[in-house]
């Protein structure tokens, strides 16, 4: 399985990772990695595989055991730190006041309409400054799976929406709106970051077929919001690009829409210069959890 995207620097020592830090993100239709000095915040390695659409329906650990297979890279155990996304719809935030450890299944049940089966289990993300809790769900294979393959390292496992928040908290100080809206994109789903005067406000995901769909989502959110579509900030990153149709149609009624790009402080090489910035928003974003 070849990566349909594939940066690598050629000073990069493949036999130095414990110096470095490794960001994983992962779901059914995509798995993708980065390598980031953590100190100087310097990205040395990316690659980004789509798995074929006749293999959405079936478990990750095939796909990731054939990427994994004789990588010169993934194969080392050893690194200074290992975060991993899971990008996945099964997830909810819960306001730390409210958090019970022992309730993580039956708010994801109250969530999804249905309780957890038995091959997968819950997990949660502390987000400090935020004061509140990100639980999601992972299949118990994949979490077997990577304590397996790097047995000697601590990881720390998040859910994409994390690490969405993550990068727009880092971006929104250098953005001069008081109100943003970040939308991150996949294939057939968007994501929704909504801050105000630099406070979280807003997370959720909606899946959508068409553009007509997903306009309507975004100005429900907005209204509900108690928001202007004319006062906001617009940010756009994902897989989304300009010459979308999706794209042409959110124009006509945000008129303050603009491509993001990586979070501040994120150094990337010559190497990077014909990835679009805001391609990989989430992924880089994966660099900040704590």
């Amino acid at each position: 399985m070849s990566p349909t995207v594939a940066i690598q620097e050629d000073s990069f020592d493949v036999s130095m990772t414990d110096s470095y830090q490794l960001c994983l993100e992962m779901s059914h239709e995509r798995f993708r990695f980065c390598v980031v000095e953590p100190e100087q915040r310097q990205c040395f390695w990316l690659e980004d595989y789509t798995f074929p659409t006749l293999l959405t329906e079936n478990p990750l650990l095939p796909s990731l055991r054939s990427i994994y297979q004789n990588h010169p890279l993934l194969q080392s155990s050893y690194w200074k730190k290992i975060q991993v996304s899971v990008n996945s719809p099964s997830f909810t935030l819960i306001p730390t006041s409210l958090y019970r450890k022992e309730y993580r299944a039956q708010y994801l049940q109250l969530m999804r309409g249905n309780p957890l089966s038995l091959s997968e289990h819950a997990l949660t993300y502390t987000h400090q400054k935020e004061d509140f809790q990100a639980v999601f769900s992972i299949d118990n294979a994949l979490t077997d799976w990577l304590a397996a393959t790097y047995p000697l390292q601590q990881l720390t496992i998040v859910h994409q929406s994390s690490a969405l928040i993550q990068a727009t908290a880092a971006s929104d100080l250098v953005l001069d709106s008081s109100q943003k809206l970040s939308l991150n994109f996949e294939d057939e789903s968007v994501t929704l970051v909504f801050r105000k005067a630099g406070r979280f406000m807003y997370c959720n995901r909606f899946a959508y077929k068409n553009a007509t769909d997903l306009v309507y989502y975004i100005l429900y959110v907005i209204n509900e919001l108690k928001t202007e579509p004319k006062e906001l900030k617009v940010i756009l990153s994902g897989e989304i690009t300009p010459f979308a149709d999706i794209f042409t149609s959110l124009e006509q009624f945000l008129p303050n829409i603009r491509f993001g790009s990586t979070p501040p402080n994120l150094k990337l090489t010559a190497a990077f210069d014909e990835v679009p910035e805001h391609r990989y928003f989430s992924l880089f974003g994966n660099t900040l959890i704590d």
